[in-house]
């Protein structure tokens, strides 16, 4: 998607009451998105329920016809555009799963295109991109559990605050699993049962504590919570394959003086 070029500004519309659409086909690319409102639209031979979230990409020769609710009015966001490459949804729609982010985009592309300056074209351009990768991958990957949901927030927070003392008891009830289903669940997800998953976390973060700042082996080994230095330079030893002290700041600047 690296050659879009935008044909006019992105632009909201609040459809009319009377509003209807029958459209000629269409000469371009048209990102077409329900932000407000209830209506329906057929494309393609596809009749699609509209509603906030559902997004088209209709393609060159579409000729959508839709209508909505006059009590409950269509608020629309759209870009025209054209792109060599072959910019497909498998249905030509799809529900997008992250609204908030999808009004985020958007604003973002419409506030660019209006500034016209160089930055803000490319970011009108930017994020139309990141709508369109966003509904490919709604439209292509299966919708997550409510597990996984919880478990991804479960594994972000980890490697967030990777120096917290976990446990799987907490980790259990914040998925709404028993301690077993959430050891097992777990390791399916990441590929590391939470005591190793942790550990990881911890040593990514304590290299980048050693390397980025001026911070001692030892403080590093107390800010991650860890009581016994021994224990702390085994374990990161055992994951980076050097002992803590060779990525230490003092350690460079002593090896570029024997270069």
């Amino acid at each position: 998607m690296t050659h879009l070029s935008l044909h006019g500004s992105p632009s909201y519309w609040r459809c009319e009451p009377e509003w209807s659409w029958r459209s000629k086909p269409l000469e371009d690319h048209l990102l077409w998105c329900v932000l407000d409102g209830v209506g329906r639209l057929e494309v393609a031979g596809h009749d699609v329920a509209l509603r906030p979230g559902v997004c088209f990409l209709l393609e060159p020769g579409d000729a959508p016809v839709a209508e909505h609710d006059p009590h409950r009015r269509l608020l629309v966001f759209g870009i025209h555009f054209e792109t060599p490459d072959d910019v497909r949804l498998p249905h030509r729609w799809c529900a997008t799963r992250d609204f908030d982010l999808l009004t985020g985009l958007a604003r973002l592309a419409h506030d660019g295109h209006r500034r016209g300056d160089v930055r803000g074209l490319r970011q009108a351009v930017l994020g139309l991109e990141q709508i369109l990768l966003m509904l490919h991958d709604d439209a292509t990957r299966p919708t997550p559990s409510h597990v996984d949901t919880a478990l991804a927030d479960v594994v972000r927070d980890i490697r967030g605050d990777p120096g917290r003392r976990w446990t799987v008891p907490e980790l259990a009830t914040r998925t709404g699993l028993s301690r077993s289903q959430l050891t097992r669940r777990f390791t399916t997800y990441t590929g590391l049962p939470p005591a190793r998953f942790v550990a990881q976390a911890r040593v990514a973060r304590a290299r980048e504590l050693i390397v980025e700042t001026d911070l001692t082996v030892s403080q590093v080994a107390t800010v991650l919570g860890y009581s016994d230095l021994g224990h702390f330079s085994r374990q990161y030893q055992r994951h980076t394959g050097r002992a803590p002290g060779a990525d230490g700041r003092r350690s460079r600047v002593v090896d570029r003086a024997d270069d």
